[in-house]
């Protein structure tokens, strides 16, 4: 049997003659490129996020850097980020010249730890940037404390969060701004790279927007220092209408997760995801499902003998990859980060699984471990 991490066919074919109809009509605009169907769909995710303004982006690194870029953050700030992550959390930071301060991580959430936020922070931190990571967010009031307390400003990389909420309130609108990737495989996905940001702040909401095309404002005069990182309609007409069906997409993957959850709970080598106190029913999105294991790269080089595709969620901390070496971490520095990339392992998940292929998935982890 073959399992596929990810797969939305039969979405996406249901989607086709929707898909057609306004790609016909998409050849005949004058604007293909930030034009009415990116307007339609920034208006319809700001429906959906509550966010007041929301700027359309090539994809969500590109959008972290124009968050960092509009808030003035550049050479002799730092950046607080933890070590845990998809490379575009620090490499966002090094683009605009600051320094990125890396911080570890708490084991339930994968987010940064809150005591060690606060023991790095100094009279150069200009920001924190917390990540959202898998299927929760992080504690966004008691890090909005921090924040407070010491005057320093919260970038949110809610690149995996769409669809998350805390108390009421979608992930991305905690800070200053936060930033939603669509990626293919994203719980919300075009057929590429995509991204888009979202604030509340009118005044950062309009320099982000001329940041990313290019420094230009609505004469097409260059008043800042930018960078191209615009929307293409036909990305903006396909999340349009997938973002129709995200809410049932949402609660298909938590279906899943309670599945993969209920099961796996029988296997005794195997840590399941864990919800921490604060999250409530419902604010929950597996845009991933995460177990930690021990032989992790055994394990997945087993399954995927048996048509089971898995990723590795993340193979190497950010402090220890090549390109940070000249900031002078070393292996030991954070502990829980450390363990989690070497046990780390991410199931298939996806609303088109079928039952049958997440039992088989349970089966073979369970013989892999009853073989050792």
């Amino acid at each position: 049997m073959l399992v596929p991490f990810y797969s939305n066919t039969q979405e996406m074919r249901s989607l086709t003659p929707d898909l057609r109809r306004e790609f016909a009509l998409l050849v005949e605009q004058d604007t293909l490129v930030n034009g009415p169907m990116v307007k339609r769909f920034e208006k319809e995710l700001s429906d959906y996020t509550g966010a007041k303004y929301v700027i359309a982006t090539s994809n969500a690194s590109d959008a972290l850097e124009l968050v960092l870029r509009s808030l003035g953050i550049g050479p002799g700030d730092e950046v607080i980020v933890p070590c845990y992550s998809f490379f575009s959390s620090v490499s966002c930071i090094r683009k605009v010249g600051a320094t990125p301060v890396f911080v570890d991580i708490d084991a339930p959430t994968y987010a940064l730890n809150l005591l060690a936020v606060e023991a790095a922070i100094t009279r150069d931190t200009k920001a924190i940037m917390v990540v959202h990571l898998f299927c929760q967010m992080a504690d966004m009031q008691a890090l909005n404390e921090v924040a407070t307390r010491h005057q320093v400003l919260i970038v949110e990389d809610s690149a995996e969060a769409i669809g998350m909420t805390q108390n009421g309130v979608h992930a991305g609108r905690f800070g200053s701004a936060g930033v939603l990737s669509f990626f293919p495989t994203k719980t919300l996905g075009a057929l590429g790279d995509a991204g888009a940001i979202i604030t509340d702040d009118p005044k950062l909401a309009v320099a982000m927007r001329q940041t990313g095309d290019l420094g230009r404002d609505g004469s097409g005069l260059a008043v800042r220092r930018g960078i191209c990182s615009r929307m293409d309609d036909w990305h903006a007409i396909v999340l349009s209408h997938r973002l129709r069906t995200l809410q049932a997409n949402i609660e298909r993957r938590q279906e899943v997760a309670a599945r993969y959850s209920r099961l796996l709970g029988q296997v005794p080598d195997v840590q399941l995801p864990r919800l921490t106190a604060y999250v409530k029913s419902g604010e929950e999105v597996f845009y991933v499902y995460l177990i930690e294991v021990e032989q992790r790269d055994e394990l997945a080089k087993f399954l995927l003998a048996q048509g089971i595709v898995t990723e590795t969620y993340y193979p190497m901390p950010l402090h220890l990859q090549p390109a940070m070496s000249d900031l002078g971490y070393r292996v030991g520095c954070f502990p829980v980060a450390e363990t989690a990339a070497s046990k780390a392992l991410a199931l298939p998940i996806h609303p088109e699984i079928q039952k049958a292929q997440i039992e088989y998935t349970v089966e073979a982890i369970a013989t892999f471990y009853s073989s050792r």
